[in-house]
C-alpha cells in the first residue's frame, strides 16, 4: 500500500471517470459523490504543478542530485550535465568506489575538486561534490556565506525495508535556525507519502512543488516503462528561494538528474 501510495496523481486523473459514469447514468447521488472525491484529489495534486508564486531574493546557488544505479551512470554524460547546468554541488547516491574513479577520468575532479564521499559497492554509497570548500556537510561560499548539503538515499519501502524506511526519513535533520539546509537524493517517496510530508513539517519546501515542476516523473528512466514517479527530491530550507527545477535523462541510469536552481538568504 505504501508503495501503491505514489499512483495517487494517476488515481486522481482516473476520478474524473466515475464522474463520467455517474452523470451518464443519471445517478445524482452517486455523481455528487464523485464529484467531491475527484475535486478533493485535484486539490491534493494540482498545486504542485503551479508552485506557489513566491522567489526569494539571494544569492544564486545550483543543487544537482542523481541516482547513479549502481555506480552505473555514465560518467561522461554526467560530467557534460555538470559542464552545462554548472551546480555549486552534486549530491549523488548509489556512489560506488569504481564510479568515483570513473567520475573524476571523465573530468569531474577538476570542476567539482571538494567532496565529502562515503562510496560503497552496492546501493548505500553517498557522496557531496562541491565547487566551493567543504566542512564535513557545509559548504563555504565565496565571501564568507554557508549552506549545508545533505545526501539521502533511505532504502525503499518494500515490505520488508518498510520499518528501515520509515525510520530513515525520520532520522533526516530538520531545517536549522543557524545556516540553511539543503536535503538532496533520491527519497524513495512522493509528496503523497505521510513519511515525507512529515519531514517537509520539519522547516522544509519541496523545490519542485515550490517551482511548478512537483508533478515531473523522475522514474524510471532508460527503461520500456514510462516515467511515472516523483522520488527525487531537493528538499530547501523555507528560507530558500527557488527559481527553477528541471529534469535530465542520463545513459546507465534510470533515475532522472534534477536540477534546482536557489537563492540562498544573504
Amino acid at each position: 500500500m505504501t508503495q501503491l501510495m505514489s499512483a495517487t496523481p494517476y488515481i486522481a486523473l482516473g476520478s474524473l471517470l466515475p464522474v463520467l459514469v455517474a452523470v451518464l447514468g443519471r445517478r445524482p447521488v452517486a455523481a455528487c459523490v464523485a464529484v467531491v472525491t475527484a475535486v478533493t484529489l485535484a486539490l491534493c495534486v494540482l498545486p504542485r504543478a503551479f508552485g506557489d508564486g513566491s522567489v526569494v531574493a539571494g544569492r544564486p546557488f545550483t543543487v544537482l542530485s542523481v541516482n547513479l544505479l549502481y555506480g552505473r551512470a555514465d560518467p561522461a554524460a554526467l560530467v557534460d550535465l555538470v559542464r552545462r547546468v554548472r551546480p555549486d554541488v552534486l549530491s549523488a547516491q548509489e556512489l560506488t568506489p569504481d564510479a568515483v574513479t570513473r567520475l573524476d577520468g571523465a573530468g569531474l575532479g577538476a570542476l567539482m575538486p571538494y567532496r565529502e564521499l562515503r562510496a560503497e559497492w552496492g546501493a548505500g554509497g553517498l557522496g557531496v561534490f562541491s565547487r566551493h570548500p567543504l566542512n564535513g556537510p557545509v559548504v563555504t561560499l565565496p565571501g564568507g556565506g554557508r549552506v549545508e548539503v545533505v545526501a539521502v538515499h533511505p532504502p525503499q519501502p518494500s515490505a520488508e525495508n518498510l520499518s528501515r524506511w520509515r525510520t530513515a526519513l525520520a532520522s533526516l535533520p530538520s531545517a536549522s535556525a543557524e545556516i540553511p539546509r539543503i536535503l538532496a537524493g533520491d527519497f524513495n517517496a512522493t509528496l503523497d507519502h505521510a513519511a515525507l510530508r512529515e519531514v517537509l513539517a520539519r522547516g522544509y519546501a519541496d523545490a519542485a512543488d515550490r517551482a511548478g515542476a512537483g508533478l515531473v516523473p523522475t522514474w524510471p528512466a532508460n527503461a520500456r516503462l514510462p516515467q511515472m514517479i516523483t522520488i527525487d527530491h531537493v528538499l530547501v530550507d523555507a528560507r530558500v528561494g527557488v527559481r527553477e527545477v528541471s529534469v535530465h535523462t542520463l545513459p546507465g541510469t534510470d533515475h532522472r538528474a534534477v536540477v534546482a536552481r536557489l537563492e540562498l538568504p544573504e
